[in-house]
């Protein structure tokens, strides 16, 4: 990140911000942020706010600001038979939100749904111009435009980035879902101002990321969904690649509710299984509770491997962990050094809309050093 990009990214997750504190968050001589800040100012991405006395200087200073209603971002999640999409400020603050079911997982029937759901959401945002579109999905993206495999559509090597900037003509950037959540978390959201944190994501599979010294790390294998599939144990089911008592297995939904119509012969949906476990009915409680002690001891292990201690907690199947946490609790009380430091569990509620606005986020970071050409 150049020293441009910095400056806004500086402004636009902790502004209001004085020009004494970005100076020195920035490690710059008032001189340089002026010059550094101007352009900015000029294309209306920065505005002054009114001043304000900082007692520690006893003088007035004039706060740096993004312009709030500057331009808006359209962040789309892909999901096996449906595209979630949302409409964001600069901050992925959500305005406005949509829904379409997918008409065939072809790369061309996909993009054009997606494409169709863009144009739908740019038609509401009042007349402001959209300045880029966010896209995440389940699986391995490279350079933020070729899907080289997602497993739950059949894709390899979709360049997904370029068929929707030919169809709706605004600049396209694609990632994983799970690195796109980690994203917003880390600038707008539940680990805002956290140098290191983990996310975990549970729902149509079990999903890891990681941000180490403010940097989201990443790797060729980002998205194989890797963490999905450590083995917690020689007992239980096998999932559909041969792995036996797997995270995946255990604890996402599929896996889940393939246990429960498997020892029932009975098809159900993730609610009523967590409705039935709530009630004492087996085998809904023997699923649940394994489900859960499973995400705790993926909790235990990625804390210390990792060694950090905050986790971001999240996915469409976070009601597992609000309805029947202390399974996992109990786990990772027992599953970590006694003497380590308190785990910093942090829960995002947000379901399929969180998925949407990482994907916004992820537009927004690419677009940094954009912003003063408009």
């Amino acid at each position: 990140m150049n020293s441009s990009e910095a400056l806004v990214r500086e402004v636009l997750v902790h502004g209001p911000i004085s020009r004494t504190d970005l100076a020195q968050r920035l490690d710059l001589s008032a001189p340089s942020l002026t010059r550094l800040a101007r352009p900015y100012l000029e294309h209306g991405v920065f505005r002054e706010l009114d001043d304000v006395v900082d007692g520690s200087r006893g003088r007035p200073q004039r706060p740096l600001d993004i312009t709030p209603d500057l331009t808006r971002f359209v962040g789309v999640k892909i999901t096996g038979d449906a595209a979630f999409g949302v409409v964001t400020t600069m901050r992925a603050e959500v305005l406005d939100e949509q829904v379409l079911p997918l008409e065939g997982a072809s790369p061309e029937a996909v993009a054009a749904r997606v494409a169709g759901l863009v144009e739908i959401l740019v038609g509401r945002t009042g007349g402001r111009s959209v300045h880029a579109i966010g896209v995440c999905l389940g699986g391995n993206v490279l350079d933020e435009r070729l899907v080289t495999r997602a497993p739950f559509l059949g894709w390899r090597d979709v360049d997904l980035a370029t068929t929707l900037e030919r169809l709706t003509g605004l600049r396209t950037v694609v990632a994983n879902d799970v690195v796109a959540l980690a994203a917003a978390h880390q600038w707008f959201g539940l680990a805002r101002n956290v140098a290191d944190f983990a996310v975990v994501t549970i729902g149509a599979g079990v999903g890891y990321a990681l941000v180490s010294a403010d940097r989201l790390v990443l790797h060729p294998d980002t998205g194989l969904g890797l963490a999905g599939h450590l083995p917690l144990g020689d007992a239980g089911p096998i999932c559909d690649r041969g792995h036996r008592g797997c995270t995946s297995v255990l604890a996402s939904i599929p896996g889940m509710l393939g246990q429960y119509e498997l020892a029932t012969g009975r098809a159900v949906g993730y609610d009523e299984l967590l409705d039935e476990a709530a009630s004492g009915r087996e085998p809904a409680v023997a699923i649940v509770t394994a489900a859960s002690r499973a995400l705790g001891q993926l909790l235990a292990l990625v804390s210390s491997l990792a060694m950090t201690t905050t986790i971001v907690l999240g996915g469409d199947g976070i009601a597992l962990w609000q309805r029947f946490s202390d399974p996992a609790l109990d786990v990772v009380a027992h599953g970590r050094d006694p003497d380590a430091s308190p785990l910093d569990l942090r829960v995002d509620p947000m379901g399929f809309g969180a998925w949407a606005r990482g994907a916004a986020a992820i537009a927004i970071q690419a677009s940094l050093g954009r912003l003063a050409a408009r």
